[in-house]
């Protein structure tokens, strides 16, 4: 671990940023340039002192997993990212494989987007964020852990998880699923965390492991849907992906055709939140 290393990097990202560029009210009367340590603490759910101890040259190595708390915090990139690992010695983690780390492109294009639903996936299908509106179509999966985290898994293991499509479109997102799982598993490979989820569904559900068989391969997602809010109904959206250049991550926008019912349904969403009426 080198500790001046780590340390200076730090400082130096703390201070490129601003409280606007992660979503952070910019408070009175600012002394710091950037951000400010506290706030970067709160940003990786992880103590000041902590932090603090960090930038001072005298906190323990980090673990791997403060490390992509951290990244995630700072909005670094891939790249900034595995210089970070590895000056606090660690390896730096597979580009394809290790996903949690968002690409700070579609995070900042993300944050802006508050008024329609929008999320950030991983090649396997995990909410790795969500605004508030995405958060109120879908509910709060950000907090899943193992396999649960990918909506992939859940459609073949919870029946509850289909409530959100209309009975009859249930077989084509059936395809849908395994069509994009079976992209990632061509990606990552039979010893990932692709092929380790492929092994488990073809145990659990005899649907998938019949679709599995088929070979369909695609990461195309659909143009037009209809989703079914518990409280609202169904809602007609249109949906455009923007995948990141290795086709690891991709950003869901979900839109509705101006003055029409479901625009007025995404507007009540954003009121009432994750309430129930």
């Amino acid at each position: 671990m080198d500790r001046d290393a780590l340390a200076g990097f730090l400082v130096s990202r703390r201070h490129s940023l601003q409280p606007s560029d992660v979503g952070l009210a910019p408070g009175a009367r600012r002394r710091t340039s950037g951000l400010r340590r506290e706030e970067v603490a709160q940003l990786a759910a992880m103590s000041t002192d902590y932090y603090t101890r960090l930038e001072q040259r005298r906190g323990p190595q980090p673990s791997t997993q403060m490390l992509t708390a951290l990244a995630r915090a700072l909005r670094l990139t891939g790249d900034e990212r595995d210089y970070m690992f590895r000056v606090a010695g660690h390896s730096a983690p597979d580009r394809v494989a290790g996903s949690d780390h968002i690409a700070p492109g579609l995070r900042r294009v993300l944050d802006r987007l508050t008024d329609t639903p929008a999320l950030i996936l991983s090649a396997l299908g995990e909410t790795l964020a969500q605004n508030d509106c995405a958060r109120a179509l879908f509910g709060d999966v950000e907090h899943l852990t193992g396999f649960e985290r990918s909506a992939i898994y859940r459609w073949f293991v919870d029946p509850d998880t289909r409530g959100l499509y209309p009975r009859d479109d249930h077989d084509r997102q059936s395809r849908a699923q395994v069509a994009s799982l079976r992209a990632a598993y061509g990606a990552m490979g039979a010893s990932s965390r692709a092929g380790a989820m492929v092994d488990e569904l073809i145990r659990r559900s005899g649907e998938f492991a019949d679709l599995w068989d088929t070979h369909i391969v695609s990461r195309r997602f659909e143009d037009h849907k209809v989703l079914l809010h518990p409280e609202l109904g169904a809602i007609e959206v249109d949906c455009q992906a923007l995948f990141t250049e290795d086709q690891s991550q991709v950003l869901l926008v979900l839109t509705a055709a101006p003055r029409t019912d479901a625009a007025g349904k995404i507007e009540l969403l954003n009121v009432i939140g994750t309430q129930k009426l």
